[in-house]
């Protein structure tokens, strides 16, 4: 990566004289993906090519057939083909290192987009601009020289695009902004499982932690920074996985918020967490793995502190050994550990607090070897077998917990209901048991996280009467899968928020810069995505649909189906369709593409209920630490607890992400797109088709699109002269002197062009202007080339002609001349001889 500050062009007439031998420069604009009668013979232009493997490939225009059609050439494998006019983008200028804001392209379209960035990742050009907005791909090796103090220093208080991009140019923007106006920042990192989220966003917050320890303190008492910092270890521990896209995948949404008192100075923080996927504490896909903390703790802990937890191997725990993975790649179980207990101590929670949740964490993994039995007689009725490891793990989750062993083995194995008449205690099956223990465990590990997040913010301290605050959102990106469950429902319906926040922005930022440069831009219409969002999330649409059917005990994710697919809202929905091959499954088109749901799980994992037996049990247990995570306020003391409260997840996620959204909409955003280059996590490999999705799931298309529904080719008075002074060139020699915006405005009607409004400081055309304007600029130039080729092919002619003729004559003079010799000896021979 280069670091370098970027020259300024001057936009008045003297730089006339420097066109005449300027070479091209860096062009910004944009068009559509193709613009019939833009094309002529030689045109450079993409082409969809899917055998390639890179989906665009580059090709030649060699003749135009009609108006629709063109023959090209495929630059690499030499193959002709006819394609239509409409798909084949025109290339944008060749630049060795691409360009560092993506607004300044020639042709903003999908294929230069995604160029443009293979051509910046190669040379190991991570970071790229749209506007405001920072792409960052993720290397896969240890780029060390981009980050640290002394690029820190670089980028504080540079303005925003002098420098190279960088994450620590956004970091910086919204610290100066939020310093300058005194209004609240929000940065949102976001992508998929990975692309970097986790990575960048530590980058964001030690940036912004280097800032707020820096201005006005010299640099001492950085308390809350450290602890800020040292909270991402143990939030990793406890909420991060390896999954097959990720060795190190964040299950759950994170927002930071960082306080900063009226010098800059950081005053407080507070972390909120969003939608941890609590299903990979029972249940892990091979060759994933559980959450780290369970490897840690087993590989860590000392031989005390495992004969006290009764710890065994990692692979003789059921939650564990449903996969064959259980060390990561150059990542030290024993080392990981150490640092997530250090991690504890530095965010201030106390050495007692620590063995507690420990020791809830050897509860959890005991608990998934608690295996059950039907009874003798009686295979609706579940046991623990008196001897065996089954019993011996439920002793040890038992005592781990601090209840007694018939209490819990009571509250696994049957199901009150209070009826008029009184309890009536029912038996579970087998399988039932299996359920109850599983939802138990994933019970006790949601509120240990819960408490963790809650601790860590008692301990750093969130200061409310703060000047303003900057927020880090690393939230999971857009996903689609072969099987989609309610987790990617959640985790989508998250991205369609955050999309519609996107685009807001976007088309704001569009209107101030049309309202600086004093131009016209009533017409320009927003396309919003709130169709899709009144369909998951608005009144009895399918979350409200499938908080109604969780309702109902015996329910089946058929009848959630029927329900959806019967329903006035969804069953006429544009975005919402039923699947040929499925009776279970729905599909939402979302603005990154149709996905397909099963609905096999989804009320499972939408009940988000206590047991009624789980809660009394836990809430009376001996360990204060577990009494305090099961304490419910609500409750009264001595109270019978119903069977089970029923709760939704879904609806707790839609409050969250509605609090969220209000809190972000009175903040200025910042966005950080990652991007995963390829599937199989190596370096300097850059798999087109997929970084192509990112990009679609990401928005940064979307981007593309709001900019080409205005005027998407912005060039500056003084670059668009430089451009196309050759298609009027004496106005350059102009009596009256003609500045820079009077040569562009006579250019553009010396060429015809109507689409177009000229600014303050710039020239803005419409979608498709500026290729009609290069195509007359072409022909120009190629007119121009014919005409000087006319010339020095008659030059050369005439030259050469003028030389034959001078040899001929010289040849013809020597033969003259030796006949002539030859008839003068014969004539004396013959003379003499005469005399």
């Amino acid at each position: 990566m280069r670091l370098f500050r970027r020259g300024s062009s001057s936009a008045g007439a003297d730089g006339a004289g420097d066109r005449r031998s300027a070479a091209s420069k860096q062009q910004p604009i944009p068009m559509g993906p193709g613009e019939p009668g833009v094309h002529t013979t030689g045109t450079k232009v993409w082409v969809k090519d899917a055998t390639s493997g890179e989906f665009w490939a580059k090709a030649e225009v060699l003749r135009v057939l009609d108006k629709d059609r063109l023959l090209v050439k495929m630059q690499d494998s030499g193959v002709e083909a006819t394609v239509p006019q409409d798909d084949a983008p025109i290339q944008n200028p060749e630049l060795r290192d691409g360009v560092e804001d993506m607004t300044r392209l020639p042709y903003l379209h999908e294929p230069g987009v995604l160029y443009n960035l293979k051509q910046r990742y190669q040379l190991d050009d991570i970071y790229t601009y749209t506007g405001s907005i920072l792409i960052a791909v993720n290397p896969f090796a240890n780029l060390a020289h981009l980050y640290g103090t002394h690029m820190m220093d670089q980028y504080r208080g540079a303005e925003f695009g002098e420098l190279s991009p960088h994450v620590y140019a956004i970091a910086d923007a919204a610290f100066q902004q939020m310093r300058k106006e005194g209004r609240g920042q929000s940065i949102l990192v976001s992508g998929e499982s990975g692309a970097g989220k986790t990575e960048t966003s530590k980058l964001i917050m030690k940036y912004l932690a280097y800032m707020g320890g820096y201005v006005d303190n010299g640099g001492h008492n950085r308390s809350v920074e450290e602890q800020v910092l040292e909270s991402n270890p143990l939030l990793e521990a406890f909420g991060n996985a390896k999954t097959v896209r990720n060795d190190n995948s964040s299950r759950f949404g994170k927002y930071v918020e960082i306080n900063f008192s009226s010098s800059g100075v950081i005053s407080g923080a507070a972390i909120r967490t969003y939608l941890l996927e609590r299903s990979r504490v029972v249940s892990v896909n091979d060759p994933e793995r559980n959450y780290h903390i369970f490897y840690q703790l087993c590989d860590g802990a000392s031989a005390d502190d495992r004969a006290r937890w009764g710890l065994r191997p990692t692979r003789e725990y059921h939650y564990l050994n449903q996969s064959s993975c259980f060390e990561l790649p150059g990542v030290s179980n024993v080392e990981e550990f150490q640092a997530t207990v250090h991690a504890m101590t530095a965010v201030g929670i106390p050495a007692e607090d620590q063995e507690a949740v420990l020791r809830t964490v050897a509860a959890v993994l005991a608990l998934g070897n608690v295996t059950f039995v039907p009874q003798p007689g009686d295979d609706d009725a579940a046991d623990v077998p008196a001897e065996g490891s089954g019993r011996a793990a439920l002793a040890s989750a038992a005592s781990l917990l601090g209840v007694p062993d018939a209490e819990l083995l009571k509250s696994l194995t049957t199901r009150s209901r209070q009826t008029p008449d009184g309890v009536i205690v029912s038996p579970l099956d087998v399988r039932s048991s299996t359920a109850n223990r599983d939802s138990l465990a994933k019970t006790i590990y949601s509120k240990l996280f819960d408490w963790l997040v809650a601790r860590i913010n008692t301990a750093i301290g969130e200061d409310k009467n703060c000047t303003a605050s900057i927020g880090v959102l690393d939230i999971y990106g857009f996903e689609s899968f072969r099987t989609n469950d309610f987790e990617q429902l959640c985790i989508n319906l998250a991205n369609e928020k955050l999309q519609q926040h996107f685009n807001h922005h976007v088309f704001k930022q569009e209107q101030a810069e049309y309202e600086r440069e004093k131009i016209d831009w009533s017409y320009i219409k927003f396309v919003d995505n709130q169709d899709v969002l009144d369909l998951l999330e608005g009144k009895m649409g399918v979350l409200d649909l499938l908080d109604e059917t969780c309702r109902f005990p015996t329910a089946t994710p058929k009848d959630l189906a029927n329900k959806l697919y019967t329903s006035p809202l969804c069953k006429d929905h544009t975005r919402f369709s039923k699947p040929k091959t499925s009776v279970t499954a729905f599909c939402i088109d979302h603005y990154a593409g149709p996905v397909t749901y099963e609905t096999d799980n989804f009320l499972e994992k939408n009940k988000d209920f206590v047991v009624g037996e789980h809660q009394s049990l836990l809430a009376a247990s001996t360990h204060t630490f577990v009494a305090a995570l099961f304490h419910d306020p609500a409750a009264a003391p001595g109270t019978q607890q119903k069977g089970f409260r029923f709760s939704s997840l879904g609806s707790q996620f839609k409050q969250q992400l509605g609090d969220l959204m209000t809190q972000l909409h009175a903040m200025e955003p910042h966005y950080v797109r990652c991007i995963k280059p390829n599937s199989v996590n190596k370096p300097s490999h850059f798999e087109s088709a997929n970084v192509l999705q990112q990009l679609r799931c990401g928005g940064v298309l979307e981007a593309v699109r709001i900019s080409c529904a205005g005027f998407p080719s912005k060039r500056p008075y003084s670059e668009f002269v430089d451009h196309f002074w050759m298609l009027a060139p004496d106005l350059l020699r102009h009596p009256d002197d003609l500045d820079d915006r009077e040569i562009s405005k006579r250019l553009i009607a010396h060429a015809g062009l109507d689409g177009y409004q000229l600014g303050e400081t710039k020239v803005f055309l419409r979608a498709g202007q500026m290729a009609l304007l290069d195509k007359v600029r072409t022909n120009r130039m190629n007119g121009a080339a014919t005409a000087i080729q006319k010339a020095a092919r008659g030059f050369l002619a005439r030259r050469r002609y003028a030389a034959a003729r001078a040899s001929v004559l010289r040849l013809q003079a020597a033969a003259r001349g030796m006949f002539a010799r030859r008839a003068y000896q014969a004539m004396r021979r013959e003379r003499g001889a005469v005399a």
